[in-house]
């Protein structure tokens, strides 16, 4: 066989590949978002969350047998609602209220967020900073909301 053949091959198995990908990414992703959303808001409803110690202590003004709970149900009812499309705008309303909140131990509490100020950070802080990639996949899944009307050849971001 060819190199040229090869190659010619390769290229179609690329195409393939990164056409399911851009067919299918968006709504993996979307699921992917609700599935974290529903088991963590599970954990902390159930009272099994690791992250609770670091709520309790964060959020000190609200009884923590109360906000927790409720916290886990705001969790839980924001990945629902990312399992139907026609509800994604609501549950990105409910991840920007709850979204901030995530970040607040790097402020309150960076003692327990950081092994060393401020690249070297304990399992507190990672687990803190791996919101930034929700951020991401939450301003891709709200963008998927207009799928059918955007054209992706028109849009071209400046930067690719």
């Amino acid at each position: 066989m060819k190199i040229e053949a090869i190659i010619s091959r390769i290229r179609k198995l690329d195409y393939k590949i990164s056409r399911w990908m851009y067919v299918y990414g968006k709504s993996i992703l979307r699921y992917a978002l609700a599935v974290i959303f529903i088991w963590f808001g599970a954990l902390k409803i159930t009272g099994d969350s690791p992250a609770s110690n670091i709520v309790e202590i964060t959020v000190f003004w609200f009884d923590p047998e109360v906000f927790i709970p409720i916290l886990g149900i705001w969790e839980v009812l924001i990945g629902v609602c990312l399992l139907f499309k026609k509800l994604i705008r609501l549950a990105l309303l409910l991840l920007v209220f709850q979204m901030p909140g995530t970040f607040l131990p790097l402020i309150i509490h960076p003692d327990i967020c950081f092994i060393e100020f401020p690249f070297k950070l304990s399992m507190e802080g990672q687990y803190i900073i791996k919101n930034l990639i929700i951020i991401g996949a939450a301003i891709v899944t709200g963008g998927s909301v207009k799928d059918d009307e955007f054209v992706e050849r028109d849009v071209k971001p400046s930067n690719a």
